[in-house]
C-alpha cells in the first residue's frame, strides 16, 4: 500500500516538471527530491505546491528541488527514477489535478507563496558568484553523505547508551564497529564525489583519499614529524581528490590515446598522491586541528553570545547560501570529536521559526489561508524542515522573519550558555534537527543532561519567537488588512463590495492546502 502511494506522488510531480524528456538528472538529499532540468519553464509550480505531498519547492542554482519531507523523499525519489527511465509522462494525481483546476481564486496565502517564489529567484540570482557557486559544489559532496552519517550516528549512541546502563557488554563492541567502519573510511567516499563533483574519474579520486587513511603513512616523515594515519581527514581528502580531478584532466588533454589507459590513472595518483603526504595531509591536519579548537574555545569562554550570534543569524545564512561552508566544518568534528557542537546551536534557527509560525495564527486567526498554510507545514517544521515556514509564511510577511531570528538567537544563546558551563551538547550527524535531532545527541555529561540542555533550547527559542512575533511581528496596518477571513459569507456573496488588497473574491470554495 506504500508503495503504491510513493508511485502516485512521483507519477503526480513528473508531469508538472515537465515530464521525463525533461528531467535530466535525479537525487535527493534529506527532504529534497533535487532535479536536473532541461527547460524550467516547462514547470508548473502553482500546481506543483497544490500537490498534497509537496511540502514546497526551492531553486538553488541549477537544481530544482522538490521538498517532501524525511522518510518520504528516500522512498519516493527511487519510484520517480524508475518513471524517468522508462519515459513515462505520468498524467498527475487527481487531488492535484483538482488542486491545480480549482486554485484560481486568489487568497492571502497565495499571495505570500507568490512572494516567496519571487525571494527565491531573487536569491538565485545573487547566489550565482563564484564563492557561493564552489560552496554549493562542497555541499554536494558531502550531502550524499549524510544518511550513512545519520544512520552510523544513531547506532553509535545506541551503543552509548548501553555502555552507560551496563547492558549487552559484548555486543556493544560489535555496535561500535558497526558505527565505526563508516567514519574510519569517510576520506575514501569524500574523494570519490570529489573528483565526480570536479570532473574526475571518482574512483581515483577515492584511491588518492584513501592514501590519507593507510595506516603505512606513519613511516612518512614531513618537516621531521611522522604522519598520522587520518591526518587532515576530510578536508584533507577534499584537497587531495579536487588536485586528483586537475592533474586527470591535465592529462587527458597531452596523453595520447594510445598510452591514456595507462599513463593517465597512473600520473593522477602518483602526482596528487605525493603532493597529498608531502603537503595537504600536513596542511589540512592543522586546519582540522584549528577548527576543534576554535569551537570548543568559542562555545567555552564565549558560548552565550556565539550562541545568540549563530542561531539567530543562521536562517539569512541560509537564504545567502553561506551555510554550505559549514558542511565540511561539521563533518571535520564528527570525525575528530565523535561530534559537531555547532548544529544544536544552528538547530534552534527552527525552533524560533515554530514558535513564530504559532503567532502568525494567532494573531491572523481571521485569515483561514493563512492559517492552513501554517497547520500544514508546522509538523514539518517541529522535525527540522524549515522551508515550508520560510517560504510560505515568515520571510514574505518580512518583519516575523526577523522575530523568528530572535527565537534561533535566544534558543543558541541559552545552549551556549550551558557550554560555557560545562555541559556541551553535540550532534553525531548532520541533516536532521529540531525534534529529528534527539536521536543523534552527543555530549560530555551523558545523554540524559545533553538531551535535557537541548530541549531546554527548543523551548526558549519556541517561546521567544512566538512572543517576539506576536507583540512586534505587525504594525497595525499590517495586521488590519491581513487579519481578514478570505472567504465570502453567504449573506454577502449578493452585494458583496470589492475585496481589499490580499484578500480573495467571493468564488469557488478553496481546496486545502498541502
Amino acid at each position: 500500500m506504500a508503495g503504491n502511494e510513493h508511485r502516485a506522488t512521483a507519477a503526480a510531480i513528473l508531469p508538472l516538471v515537465g515530464g521525463a524528456a525533461n528531467v535530466t538528472s535525479v537525487t535527493h538529499c534529506m527532504t529534497r527530491l533535487r532535479l536536473g532540468l532541461a527547460d524550467r519553464s516547462r514547470v508548473d509550480d502553482a500546481a506543483l505546491r497544490a500537490l498534497p505531498a509537496v511540502l514546497g519547492v526551492v531553486e538553488d542554482g541549477d537544481s530544482y528541488q522538490v521538498v517532501l519531507g524525511p522518510g518520504k523523499v528516500a522512498r519516493v525519489t527511487p519510484e520517480f527514477a524508475r518513471l524517468v527511465d522508462d519515459g513515462r509522462d505520468a498524467a498527475p494525481a487527481p487531488a492535484a489535478a483538482d488542486a491545480a483546476l480549482s486554485g484560481t481564486t486568489s487568497s492571502t496565502a497565495d499571495a505570500l507563496a507568490t512572494r516567496g517564489a519571487e525571494i527565491r529567484a531573487e536569491r538565485r540570482a545573487r547566489n550565482r558568484t563564484p564563492v557561493k557557486l564552489f560552496l554549493r559544489r562542497v555541499a554536494d559532496i558531502f550531502v550524499p553523505l549524510i544518511p550513512a552519517l545519520i544512520g552510523c550516528g544513531i547506532i553509535a549512541g545506541l551503543g552509548g547508551l548501553l555502555v552507560n546502563l551496563g547492558w549487552a557488554g559484548g555486543f556493544t563492541a560489535a555496535l561500535t564497529a558497526v558505527s565505526s567502519g563508516f567514519m574510519a573510511l569517510i576520506t575514501v567516499f569524500v574523494g570519490y564525489n570529489t573528483a565526480k563533483e570536479f570532473g574526475g574519474t571518482p574512483v581515483l579520486g577515492g584511491a588518492v583519499a584513501a592514501i590519507i587513511v593507510f595506516p603505512g603513512v606513519a613511516k612518512v616523515e614531513v618537516f621531521g614529524t611522522p604522519l598520522v594515519p587520518g591526518q587532515g581527514g576530510v578536508l584533507g581528502a577534499l584537497g587531495a581528490a579536487a588536485l586528483a580531478a586537475y592533474v586527470e584532466r591535465w592529462c587527458r588533454r597531452r596523453v595520447p590515446e594510445a598510452v591514456d589507459v595507462l599513463v593517465t590513472p597512473a600520473l593522477t595518483v602518483l602526482v596528487s598522491g605525493l603532493v597529498t603526504l608531502y603537503g595537504l595531509m600536513y596542511v589540512a591536519g592543522e586546519v582540522a586541528e584549528g577548527i576543534g579548537t576554535a569551537a570548543d574555545w568559542l562555545l567555552t569562554h564565549t558560548g552565550a553570545f556565539a550562541g545568540v550570534v549563530l542561531g539567530g543569524l543562521f536562517l539569512p545564512l541560509v537564504m545567502l547560501g553561506l551555510h554550505q561552508a559549514l558542511i565540511p566544518i561539521h563533518t571535520t568534528l564528527i570525525e575528530s570529536q565523535g561530534y559537531t557542537v555547532l548544529l544544536p546551536v544552528l538547530a534552534m534557527a527552527g525552533a524560533g521559526q515554530v514558535g513564530c509560525a504559532l503567532a502568525v495564527a494567532l494573531r491572523l486567526k481571521r485569515n483561514t489561508s493563512i492559517r492552513r498554510t501554517v497547520r500544514s507545514a508546522l509538523p514539518a517544521g517541529v522535525l527540522g524542515v524549515g522551508e515550508p515556514l520560510i517560504y510560505g509564511v515568515s520571510l514574505p510577511l518580512g518583519r516575523p522573519f526577523i522575530t523568528a531570528c530572535a527565537g534561533g538567537a535566544a534558543g543558541g544563546g541559552l545552549v551556549g550558555l550551558f557550554s560555557m558551563l560545562g555541559t556541551k551538547v553535540g550532534a553525531t550527524a548532520i541533516g536532521p534537527s529540531g525534534w529529528a535531532l534527539f536521536p543523534l545527541l552527543a555530549g560530555n555529561r551523558g545523554l540524559g543532561a545533553t538531551a535535557a540542555v537541548y530541549g531546554l533550547g527548543l523551548l526558549a527559542g519556541y517561546g521567544v519567537g512566538f512572543a517576539a512575533t506576536y507583540l512586534f511581528g505587525f504594525d497595525s496596518a499590517t495586521l488590519a488588512e491581513l487579519n481578514t477571513d478570505a472567504r465570502p459569507t453567504p449573506a454577502a456573496a449578493p452585494t458583496a463590495a470589492p475585496a481589499p488588497a490580499g484578500v480573495a473574491e467571493p468564488g469557488p470554495a478553496q481546496p486545502s492546502e498541502p
